[in-house]
């Protein structure tokens, strides 16, 4: 190719023809990069003008730079892991989640006392700092490599009725859904899903690539009376993972009619 003559800055050129030839083929998914001093001949730069150009598509999330090797095409592959959010209650009382047995604990659970945030708050029913038990799991699956953060938020007052439960917060979530029926709970759950870029320290504990966003998902766990009994959150790489749903009808309300 021969030198770029378009106009703009010179670095932005470099990145335009870069990631005209990802996206038409000539650079594949999962491939290398020419090196610098390739790219330099091919458009006549210089070495900065190079750097730059690499910064720029890698803020885009076209390129990923692993150190001691080079810069190489992101992959347009389907996520590693399938990640189906539903709950079980088995016939002996327990609860069951799929990929429940998928997960390791790469550390010790971090159990801690906490006050609710503006948000939290929200999402409990609660005022801004009323107390909590927080336990904080980081999560791997050996398969892949994938990572997850996990947190779950208890508030004082449901922990204090539940017996068990103020005991051992840092309890596992299907353990603590069990605590709380035996404690006369009827639960629900109404979860929700956002994509976000991730905070410095989640890049770093996640071990994502740059210019990656992560999937946060929100579950709260209701009683009968619809009062939101915990908070889970659930933090994984949005390149890592899908999130699967099962989907069913609810029943039309019957219509009553007047005599």
């Amino acid at each position: 190719m021969s030198e770029i003559q378009r106009p703009g800055a010179l670095y932005q050129q470099v990145a335009s023809a870069i990631r005209e030839a990802i996206l038409s083929g000539e650079f594949a998914p999962d491939s290398l990069l020419p090196s610098e001093a390739q790219l330099m001949a091919r458009y006549g730069v210089s070495r900065p003008t190079v750097r730059n150009a690499i910064a720029a598509l890698r803020a885009e999330g076209l390129i990923d730079v692993r150190h001691g090797k080079g810069s190489f095409v992101r992959s347009d592959g389907q996520p590693v892991l399938t990640l189906e959010r539903r709950i079980t209650r088995t016939s002996g009382g327990t609860f069951a989640m799929p990929n429940g047995d998928l997960w390791k604990e790469a550390e010790e659970p971090s159990t801690y006392r906490a006050r609710t945030t503006k948000v939290t708050g929200q999402l409990l029913h609660l005022d801004e700092e009323e107390a909590l038990f927080g336990c904080d799991r980081l999560l791997t699956d050996p398969a892949t490599g994938t990572r997850a953060m996990h947190r779950t938020l208890i508030p004082f007052e449901v922990a204090e009725t539940v017996r068990g439960l103020a005991a051992d917060p840092g309890a596992h979530p299907a353990a603590i859904y069990q605590l709380l029926t035996q404690g006369g709970h009827t639960l629900s759950w109404t979860e929700t899903v956002r994509a976000r870029m991730p905070l410095p320290d989640e890049r770093t504990t996640l071990q994502i690539p740059d210019a990656t966003p992560i999937l946060h998902l929100t579950r709260v766990t209701r009683g009968a009376d619809d009062r939101a009994l915990i908070l889970e959150e659930l933090r994984i790489g949005a390149d890592r993972a899908e999130i699967a749903y099962r989907i069913s009808a609810d029943k039309q309300p019957t219509r009553r009619t007047r005599t």
